[in-house]
């Protein structure tokens, strides 16, 4: 039988790497550290909410996003931080655990000659320390320090596109709002890794829903 696709990419924070356990339990730790007691659930809504907003405003690197949304935050529960006392999160990104399904998924797409590409919103130094727990060489890489933007915006798919030529080409993520969107709008096939269990926040319908990478490898494999 044939396969679909010759190039998977996959977005990282979320998809591969568990974004909410790591940012969560970053910003925890460090509010119980100052004396703050502070719940991971309402921590991870509020910053849910709060970093697409810093996102679109002026390009800042994603290490500065990460210290402007965890002061945002951080504010909203009346803990006063400055950005500077906010570089714990950056700091934290090597720790952040990938999936349970992430290592064993991506090594069978690769052992049947998938080529793997990352889509992220992140720096390149930042994505280095992450790839690190993957250990997956990457055929491709696009972060947002390379096209100068976030996702939903579409410079990630415009620049990927242009590296993979005509090579048939499926993306997958977690996140309906940053990937599964403008993905659609771009008409690239897509896969979403509900993980959540969402429902879909729009009109935009993914070409394939699962709930885990490995079953995403059981369809592609």
């Amino acid at each position: 039988m044939s396969r679909l696709y010759d190039f998977v990419t996959f977005d990282c924070y979320g998809t591969l790497v568990d974004w909410d356990k790591g940012i969560g339990t970053a910003i925890v730790n460090a509010a119980a550290a100052a004396g703050v007691d502070l719940g991971r659930r309402r921590v991870m809504a509020a910053y849910h909410e709060i970093e697409p907003v810093v996102q679109a405003e002026a390009y800042r690197s994603y290490r500065e996003v990460l210290e402007e949304s965890a002061r945002r935050v951080a504010k909203r529960f009346g803990w006063e931080l400055t950005l500077e006392q906010a570089a714990f999160l950056p700091r934290s990104i090597g720790h952040w655990p990938p999936f349970a399904d992430t290592r064993e998924a991506l090594d069978r797409l690769v052992a049947a000659g998938f080529r793997l590409g990352v889509l992220s919103n992140v720096d390149r130094d930042l994505l280095a320390q992450t790839s690190a727990h993957l250990e997956v060489e990457f055929d491709l890489i696009v972060t947002a320090e390379d096209v100068r933007s976030y996702k939903p915006a579409h410079g990630h798919f415009l620049a990927a596109r242009r590296r993979i030529g005509e090579a048939r080409w499926l993306h997958a993520a977690q996140s309906y709002f940053h990937d599964v969107v403008p993905a659609r709008e771009l008409e690239l096939p897509v896969a979403w890794i509900n993980r959540k269990r969402e429902v879909p926040g729009g009109p935009a319908r993914p070409d394939r829903e699962m709930s885990t990478l490995a079953e995403l490898a059981d369809w592609l494999v």
